[in-house]
């Protein structure tokens, strides 16, 4: 950084100088890696602009309707233009969907009836799904409940999918086989657009008629290519994360076959009702703006994710991703061994908000995750994990899930700040 920058963070940001070289050399040492994410996100933002001129995106699609919302040609635009992008035929894309997991549990509770059966093959779901599957809770509603069976294979040791598992487990009564792309709460490389296509093709290998979902959180414009892109059924994911820009307010997409959206459109409001009502309350502007801006977006907090490993790597902790590999999603995970660690990271991803910096992170607990979980984030957007924020569940080996950031410069900040709490803490030293 150039010396006014450095002066300013030093004086005006109390930060330490020898955090503040420590950081800056390190970087250095990524510059090659950032100018290969600055090739995706330059062709992610010309593929994103011309799905809008391809669609007429016009001023009268940011308009408001009222009552059911039938004829709202903002939501048909914004519908449009996802499945466009997607190369799908269809797409759900609604502030009605109220967080990725709704929009999973969507793609989930849509296509399957009854006495089918549902395979996770990237091993379990994040900790929120496990409810909605029937792995834990009962009597709420689950896929269990209504006598969906469901069954996970596990992730090799290297990280790849394993395919003769999966086959061994694939039976008649199998509907539907889910990925999740993101690395979750789990120590492990998110699953690359080269590895869903291999996996995409081995499901349908054995029976074309299987449906192939991948739960797409935190995965959007890391590639030049999509999940859908490469022979996926049916995809979800959140728009206050990676698709969002940081200017969605609320909502979720799932995009997919004709077929299947139908079927969850009568999951998201009633059988003969579908998408063909629900309002979209003048967000379809903040929406699309956010889309327009996301691979710009995204590509700053991958760079802060990719800066991030390389500091904590060179400070001597594991590291998931490592600094070189090639990145499916924009969390970093750092192996910080004790709750002290964790929760001194969030704070100092705390110190580093433009909202509610002044706030002391603490574990709580949270519906939907099995333990404590200690969270930062001063969002514009609550709970927008597109924007700098850090979390983690206190339990070992006490890992800590770094992600976000609107622009590369505050990612960035994060990643000083978190350090530097836990220098001035003596639980690391320069």
């Amino acid at each position: 950084m150039n010396s006014n920058t450095h002066r300013l963070l030093h004086e005006e940001f109390q930060l330490r100088e020898d955090v503040l070289s420590l950081v800056d050399e390190c970087e250095q040492d990524v510059a090659s890696r950032f100018a290969e994410l600055d090739d995706i996100m330059t062709y992610n933002q010309y593929k994103v602009l011309n799905a809008f001129q391809k669609n007429g995106l016009r001023e009268m699609h940011f308009s408001w309707t009222t009552g059911y919302g039938y004829d709202d040609a903002g939501r048909d635009a914004v519908e449009n233009i996802f499945a466009d992008l997607f190369h799908t035929e269809a797409s759900l894309v609604r502030p009605l969907i109220v967080n990725g997991t709704h929009a999973l549990s969507l793609a989930l509770m849509g296509p399957l009836r009854p006495g089918d059966e549902l395979i996770y093959s990237s091993g379990g779901p994040y900790d929120t799904l496990e409810e909605v599957i029937g792995i834990r809770g009962q009597g709420m509603g689950s896929l269990k409940d209504y006598g969906i069976s469901y069954q996970q294979v596990e992730l090799l040791p290297d990280g790849n999918i394993d395919f003769d598992t999966l086959a061994s487990k694939i039976s008649p009564k199998t509907k539907m086989v889910c990925l999740q792309r993101a690395t979750g709460y789990g120590w492990r490389k998110a699953i690359t657009i080269e590895q869903i296509e291999e996996w995409a093709s081995f499901v349908h290998g054995i029976r074309p008629d299987l449906i192939c979902m991948v739960d797409n959180c935190y995965g959007e414009f890391l590639h030049v290519k999509e999940p859908t892109d490469v022979g996926v059924d049916i995809m979800a994911g959140s728009l206050i994360k990676n698709p969002g820009g940081g200017l969605a307010l609320t909502g979720g997409y799932v995009v997919g076959r004709q077929d299947l959206i139908d079927k969850v459109s009568y999951r998201m409001t009633a059988p003969g009702v579908g998408g063909e009502c629900g309002l979209t309350f003048g967000q379809n502007r903040a929406v699309l703006q956010g889309l327009f801006l996301a691979p710009r977006t995204v590509n700053g907090a991958v760079k802060g994710a990719v800066l991030c490993a390389r500091v904590f790597q060179r400070l001597g902790y594991e590291i998931c991703p490592e600094v070189n590999d090639t990145r499916s999603d924009i969390i970093q995970a750092v192996k910080l061994g004790s709750p002290e660690a964790v929760i001194a990271f969030c704070r100092g991803i705390q110190a580093a908000a433009p909202v509610d910096s002044f706030v002391t992170p603490v574990p709580v607990d949270t519906p939907g995750y099995e333990d404590p979980v200690v969270m930062a984030a001063g969002a514009f957007v609550q709970g927008s994990s597109i924007e700098l924020s850090a979390d983690g569940p206190v339990r070992e080996p006490h890992t800590i899930y770094f992600q976000g950031g609107l622009t590369y410069e505050h990612s960035k900040l994060g990643v000083i700040k978190a350090l530097q709490e836990m220098v001035d803490n003596k639980l690391v030293e320069l």
